[in-house]
């Protein structure tokens, strides 16, 4: 139990830290906002159209805030809790793998980790799967020991936890799979083990046919990984495979012995297995994106914890004057190369936009009954989490709301409606992506370009935080405007 506080208690400090980052809050966060508050009926009806993936989630979150509805300190504490609780399992397998001190150090690392520390303030899934797919190494940990005993079923219910809250956590089974070939376990723990995946197999089946049909819709914007993804999978990978070797080595001075090698091989097959899978498959499918294989973190984690109690058995050969000043420079080196990624991680620009201060510009800008045009028709996110200020305008092109047409951000008039309702119009604010994104080339997007280039003049531009707002008038009408 002790191995397990110090990273627990460390991590919901760390997760608090400066957890409303400056009052900003990201566009997929908004998308948590403004569905959690939908009905049940309505959030069952969304998911049987998209982000079915995200269902149970959403679900969580739905429950959240009809018990607190307490803002971004709500939609972000499920997270902060979320990576506690995964710092604390990391901390629980480093001790049961390598002793008590690799799991404290390992705990620590988690909480250290940038990518870590950004999912965890994000009102997002991924700090939970990270949490469900760390114990869910563990309870495989405890079943490898005890292959008799009651493990394997709370090693089940933790991965069909973690697919169900991604389904992408399932990749977990092959690193999983090969870490039990890696350390030659017999053919009964074998049975076992397999009998367990088909059941997580098919406790995500009902997922995997929703989502399969709302894969395009979900994913189509992805695109193959691009040479700087495979370079940081590579370096990432590399450091961690680098980190095994020199902890093999260290097996002749007592940093890990013969019952000690499942830390390196189930750590080294968490960290490369399943980004490497997805990755690969993304070159046929794009499906990759980082966060999707958050918990990969973890198999770093261990081998740095274990590495640093490699480093730390070799210093206590030092003279003590030496052990405080190496330990002193491990600290300083620490923080001075993790302060800067942790402020990042907690400021509005860490992130691709800000959709507070995105309803901010559109509030101070606008005027009662003023036309509003997303550009593309998915950035009326921006303003769907802040509605006091979204129901001040007129929604040109929208046809349908999000909720009564079962989706994310709303269905538009066709290209003759949306036309009508542009030219019946004196003064449109417009919402758009920086200057230099791709565009979206169908009619409905083409027909607002075309009708405010026409028709209308750019009266004042606002650049934001991943966006741009335009205030368009009738020409000559700007000074009235």
């Amino acid at each position: 139990m002790a191995p397990i506080v110090l990273p627990f208690a460390a991590a919901l400090a760390v997760g608090l830290w400066g957890i409303e980052r400056q009052n900003s809050m990201w566009r997929d966060e908004s998308v948590t906002y403004q569905v959690a508050h939908r009905s049940l009926g309505d959030i069952w009806a969304l998911l049987g159209h998209i982000d079915a993936v995200h269902g149970l989630y959403y679900l969580v979150m739905h429950a959240v805030f009809s018990i607190w509805d307490g803002g971004l300190l709500a939609l972000r504490l499920p997270s902060v809790v979320a990576a506690a609780v995964a710092a604390a399992g990391v901390a629980a397998l480093g001790a049961r793998l390598g002793g008590p001190r690799v799991g404290i150090l390992a705990g620590l690392v988690s909480t250290g980790v940038p990518m870590v520390q950004q999912y965890a303030q994000e009102g997002r899934s991924y700090a939970m799967v990270y949490a469900a797919v760390v114990w869910a190494t563990y309870f495989l940990v405890r079943a490898l020991a005890q292959p008799q005993c009651h493990w394997w079923w709370p090693y089940t219910g933790a991965l069909v936890l973690a697919g169900w809250l991604h389904e992408f956590a399932a990749l977990t089974l092959a690193a999983h799979g090969a870490a039990l070939w890696l350390l030659r376990t017999a053919r009964p723990i074998w049975r076992r083990w397999t009998r367990c995946s088909a059941g997580v197999l098919g406790g995500l089946l009902p997922l995997a046919v929703a989502s399969v049909g709302q894969s395009e819709r979900q994913l189509g914007w992805l695109g193959r990984p691009s040479l700087t993804e495979w370079w940081h999978f590579a370096a990432v990978s590399g450091a961690g495979l680098l980190l095994a070797w020199m902890l093999r080595r260290g097996r002749m001075t007592a940093a890990l012995d013969a019952q000690d090698r499942p830390l390196v091989v189930f750590a080294t097959t968490l960290l490369t297995i399943p980004t490497g899978l997805l990755m690969t498959v993304s070159l046929v499918k794009p499906w990759y994106v980082d966060r999707y294989v958050l918990y990969t973190m973890a198999g770093l984690a261990l081998l740095m914890g274990a590495g640093l109690d490699l480093a730390i058995r070799r210093c206590q050969r030092l003279a003590r004057p030496w052990r405080a000043g190496v330990a002193g420079l491990t600290i300083v080196a620490a923080v001075a190369i993790l302060l800067p990624w942790s402020l990042l991680m907690r400021m509005p620009e860490s992130r691709k936009d800000d959709v507070v201060a995105i309803s901010e510009a559109v509030d101070r800008d606008a005027r009662e009954g003023d036309g509003v045009l997303f550009m593309p028709a998915r950035r009326r996110e921006w303003l769907m989490s802040h509605s006091s200020v979204y129901q001040r305008l007129n929604d040109l092109a929208l046809a349908e709301s999000p909720a009564a047409s079962r989706t994310l951000q709303g269905t538009e008039l066709s290209a003759v409606g949306i036309r009508r309702q542009i030219l019946a119009s004196d003064r449109i604010l417009a919402l758009s992506d920086p200057a230099g994104q791709p565009i979206d080339l169908d009619r409905q997007e083409a027909v607002k370009r075309r009708v405010l280039t026409a028709d209308f003049q750019v009266c004042e531009r606002t650049r934001l935080r991943g966006a741009q707002l335009v205030v368009y008038a009738r020409p000559g009408k700007c000074g009235q405007a």
